[in-house]
């Protein structure tokens, strides 16, 4: 998982990447936030992309992470400075318990595991989709069903998605990490995310020093096409803006 020739393995459990044998957490387990065994943490997942980027010959590069990846890019910049030019944090939070927690009814779909057969699978993300996405704004369900489709042949393991949530949990209130990032910071977070609530965007933008906050109306916890008129050249003028200062020293 650490630095090493690029083999697509950036991020435990995903896709193609390295997946990581052993039970995921319990529901108890993640109820109490005490995870045993722990299988790997955020750090663990940042030092891998460190990794990647620096076989890649990347750095210093600009890190977009969205939901559980914008913890990851988070952790990136506070322990890789070096490595990140400007970090845009979308829809995520800082690990503080009591800042960007889901509503209580959406638990169910964090700890229900996902079908084992294909259609299964493809019905079970469409309907995670439309409860936590977003309301304010229009849904493509067949986009959504078509990704799930391309993700399950890609790869589908059960037991990923609760070993990664473990790995959120495992790592803790990250807020003091996150006060050490330098990079140039954007945080957006749609305004009707039901599963990282708002708070948890402004809990990330209180902890990065400078950081701003671009709060996307109606948007829930999904990327779709109507936001992207806003959220495609946000991201692109907060790089080019950090592109344009001195590099750091």
């Amino acid at each position: 998982m650490a630095d090493g020739a690029p083999s697509g393995e950036s991020l435990c459990d995903v896709g193609r990447s390295t997946h990581i044998p052993g039970r995921p957490p319990t529901v108890g387990q993640l109820v109490r936030r005490r995870i045993d065994p722990v299988h790997y943490r955020l750090a663990d997942m940042a030092q891998d992309a460190a990794g990647l980027i620096r076989a890649l010959d990347l750095g210093p590069t600009h890190v977009v992470g969205v939901s559980m990846g914008g913890m990851i890019a988070q952790t990136l910049a506070a322990e890789h400075p070096e490595l990140v030019r400007s970090l845009t944090s979308i829809m995520s939070t800082t690990g503080n318990r009591w800042k960007g927690q889901p509503a209580l009814k959406f638990m169910r779909f964090l700890l229900r595991p996902a079908p084992a057969d294909r259609q299964g699978y493809i019905t079970h993300i469409t309907q995670v989709f439309a409860a936590i996405g977003s309301k304010g704004l229009p849904q493509d369900t067949e986009r959504m069903r078509d990704l799930a489709g391309r993700s399950y042949d890609r790869d589908h393991d059960q037991e990923a998605s609760g070993r990664q949530l473990g790995a959120i949990i495992a790592s803790g209130d990250r807020t003091d990490e996150l006060r050490r990032i330098v990079a140039p910071t954007l945080v957006i977070h749609g305004t009707d995310d039901r599963l990282v609530r708002p708070s948890g965007g402004l809990a990330t933008t209180s902890a990065i020093r400078g950081a701003r906050l671009m709060l996307i109306d109606g948007m829930g916890h999904d990327l779709p096409a109507a936001a992207w008129p806003e959220l495609v050249p946000a991201i692109a003028e907060h790089a080019h803006a950090a592109d344009r200062l001195p590099a750091a020293a």
